[in-house]
């Protein structure tokens, strides 16, 4: 590191950079405003500059639009919310099931407005479900863009808008319906927010931050504010204003941020309880019991009392628990490399090599504090990641993927910069670079390397032009002058650029060209010893999206489950073999105790026999040891509890029959059955226990005064137990199942088993 030292003293040619965006909106003013800035960019930038960022946000476009519908309603617990929300205002504003407000989902409803504005002016489908996810996606790019533009050159805002919009996580989530989409451009927003008040103080930019994260909050609550300590830190630190107003203003944008978010959370908790759905994912009916516990603190210690296999820690592991190990390397893992760990050193490296050169730069430099935002946001964000012992998908790695992305743009344009001063700080600079894009090329080859049977050329090709990128940064910086050795240190530049970029692209594209439903996703191809994959994954446990399924008819097969502790055995149509602990088995209709509803494998250990669910011609994923994941549906895997069922016509249209005459059409233990006959018929289905079937909404007492008064028509069937409570044992939804079963009498409607709750059994 010696030869960085003397590279410190040229930093403080940073500041100078504020002066541009003054100059700049001087100048935009003066040639036709605001509209002509966005049409023709800064007037110092390149001329190529704005042609290329509007090609960038076509191709993004197109990419996250790309066969879109092949995704069906994707996660058919939010697809069903929103479709309610389009006929009802009162379950839009609540974020309720279904239209007639039994419960709502498990999280604030901010992301299922546009859905549900959507679908309410164009009709049901999936087009209407998942474009408004498509344009959050191609939105946050452009803010990204713009974020990092303000600071640094057009080509680092094109650089960090491109591996956005690349990283495969972010492609998987922007073409899906699950709040992250909304929540990650929210996120972005507010980054950009702090940024602008940075450059001169303004309070409107802070307050616009404050509302960015409050309806961050109406999106999915607590982890909204998971980066507000690293940013209210740096604007105390570098705002250029009186240590005094910047605490005023901290204290301002405070306030924003409570009332945008706040209010409706005061209408709710205000709200008799007897007049509004219940809160879906709490266990006494309070949205602030749901924020603090399953959606709160349960995700950081593992204490989730109505999730999937019951509330406590799990235990296992490393410091892991049923969602698998903790640990620094967690995000590097088989079942989370391939989502966003890509660029994950390139920006660690970037953001160390940002600071250094620009901190003796005085304390309201912009570019510095530019670092220690999204720097701060990345560290936290990972931080909490890899320790959190709760719920935890591979999905949630969207939101380190605009932070990644900022850093590599701003650091590898910035290193670019004092690269070209030459000397010993422009070699130190080159060094730096070479180190990164090695690095990044080794990240591509040994993530690549995963999936050897994927275009096994590929992870070789990476790798070679990563070195061969590297060593030319390298030689040019040190021996190359003039005019060629630019030349040749933009070929390597640019051949480091492609080999860093291929491996997420690649991702990306097997990820736009795969179905994605269910409430589990990945992107990406399966991974050898993961669970990644078309099907999406289930950490600590069996497999989802492993190699695919073969599908006879009706009747499906599933492959084997690769468990961490051991293999669960082939299931195949209904009641799959026992399996193994650490093992999935044959998934399908869970009922029972101890571990996942329905006697299903917990993700490390415990045997029970899952029935297997039925058949359907597709492109089949994998539950734990063989259930279906999103690609075509097989029963829904776990009985409906992480994706929905295929539903008949012949059972849509019984259920359809006379629906009107009833609140509801039917009931059904868990939200993703319920989703599935909902979207259907477009009639209410009551999803009773919420998502995991084990919320004691309704009770017996109430679902029995339902049934007398007439408002439930059928009820559906969807396996012995589901729903049993937290840790198992007779919950409300097990009880319920079992009046009706020995009560009314059963239909059996194709593959559907109903009960008419209209008709009791005789004799």
């Amino acid at each position: 590191m010696a030869p960085a030292a003397p590279a410190a003293p040229a930093a403080p040619a940073a500041p100078a950079a504020p002066a541009a965006p003054a100059a700049s909106a001087a100048s935009a003013a003066s040639d036709g405003g605001s509209l002509a800035r966005v049409r023709r960019g800064r007037p110092d930038d390149p001329r190529w500059a704005r042609p290329a960022l509007w090609a960038l946000l076509a191709v993004t476009t197109v990419l996250y639009l790309w066969s879109l519908g092949a995704s069906g309603y994707a996660n058919q617990f939010y697809s069903a919310a929103a479709q309610a929300g389009s006929e009802s205002w009162k379950a839009f504003f609540f974020g309720s099931s279904d239209a007639a407000n039994s419960i709502t989902v498990d999280k604030p409803p901010a992301s299922l407005w546009p859905m549900a504005l959507s679908v309410r002016l164009f009709g049901l489908s999936s087009w209407a479900i998942l474009v408004p996810e498509a344009l959050m996606g191609v939105a946050t790019v452009g803010v990204l863009y713009a974020a990092v533009r303000r600071r640094f050159s057009a080509a680092a805002g094109l650089i960090a808008a491109a591996a956005l919009a690349v990283t495969p996580v972010a492609a998987l989530m922007f073409r899906f319906n699950n709040p992250d989409a909304l929540l990650c451009l929210l996120m972005v927003s507010a980054v950009y927010c702090v940024l602008r008040a940075l450059e001169d103080a303004r309070t409107k930019w802070l307050v616009l931050a404050g509302v960015c994260f409050g309806l961050g909050f109406l999106t999915k609550t607590l982890q909204a504010w998971l980066i507000l300590p690293p940013l209210a830190v740096v604007y105390a630190v570098c705002a250029p204003a009186k240590f005094g107003r910047r605490i005023g203003q901290l204290l301002l944008a405070g306030l924003a941020m409570v009332v945008s978010g706040g209010w409706w959370v005061a209408i709710v908790e205000l709200w008799p309880a007897s007049s509004r759905p219940y809160i879906g994912g709490s266990q006494h009916n309070s949205f602030l019991e749901l924020t603090f516990g399953y959606n709160g603190l349960g995700r950081i210690n593992g204490n989730e009392t109505g999730s999937v296999g019951g509330g406590g820690p799990g235990g296992g592991g490393r410091g892991g628990g049923r969602w698998g190990d903790t640990g620094i390397d967690r995000l590097f893992g088989s079942d989370m490399g391939g989502q966003i760990a890509w660029l994950l050193p390139a920006a660690f490296i970037l953001l160390a090599a940002g600071i250094w050169l620009t901190w003796r730069a005085r304390r309201t430099d912009t570019r510095r504090a530019a670092f220690l935002v999204w720097g701060g946001a990345l560290l936290m964000t990972f931080a909490t990641f890899s320790f959190m012992s709760g719920i935890f998908h591979q999905y949630y790695n969207i939101a380190l993927a605009p932070y990644t992305a900022a850093l590599v743009g701003m650091g590898a344009a910035l290193l670019w910069e004092r690269r070209n001063e030459g000397g010993r700080a422009g070699a130190a600079a080159s060094a730096v670079l070479a180190l990164t894009v090695a690095v990044t090329a080794y990240m591509s080859y040994v993530l690549l390397g995963r999936s050897p049977d994927w275009h096994p050329w590929l992870r070789w090709a990476v790798l070679i032009g990563g070195l061969a990128a590297a060593a030319g940064l390298l030689l040019t910086g040190l021996l190359a002058t003039g005019r060629l050795g630019r030349q040749a240190a933009l070929a390597a530049a640019g051949l480091g650029l492609a080999a860093g970029l291929a491996g997420p692209v690649a991702y990306t594209l097997n990820t736009v060209d795969t179905p994605k439903q269910g409430s589990i996703v990945t992107a990406g191809p399966s991974v050898a010893g993961g669970m990644g994959g078309p099907g999406g994954g289930f950490p600590g446990g069996g497999r989802m999206g492993g190699p695919p399924g073969m599908q006879n008819g009706r009747q499906g097969t599933g492959q084997q489950g690769q468990g961490q502790q051991g293999q669960g055995q082939q299931g195949q149509g209904q009641g799959g073999r026992q399996g193994t602990p650490g093992g999935g088995t044959g998934g399908g209709q869970p009922g029972g105790q101890n571990g996942f509803p329905g006697g299903g494998q917990s993700p490390r250990n415990g045997q029970g026999n899952a029935q297997g669910g039925q058949g359907q011609n597709g492109t089949p994923g994998m539950l734990p040891g063989g259930g279906m994941g999103e690609g075509g549906r097989r029963g829904g895997g776990m009985g409906g509890l992480l994706n929905g069922q295929q539903v008949d016509a012949e059972v849509a249209a019984k259920l359809k029959k006379n629906a009107d005459d009833y609140t509801w059409a039917a009931a059904a233990i868990g939200s993703q059955n319920a989703a599935s006959y909902q979207l259907a018929t477009q009639k209410p289905v009551m999803a009773i226990g919420g998502f995991n079937g084990s919320d004691p909404s309704p009770t017996l007492a109430q679902f029995k005064e339902y049934v007398k008064q007439g408002k439930i028509h059928y009820f559906i069937s969807s396996g012995t137990g589901m729903g049993a409570g937290p840790g198992g044992g007779q919950g409300t939804s097990s009880q319920i199942t079992s009046w009706i079963e020995s009560t009314y009498k059963k239909v059996t409607v194709g593959s559907a088993t109903l009960y008419d709750l209209t008709q009791k059994k005789t004799g």
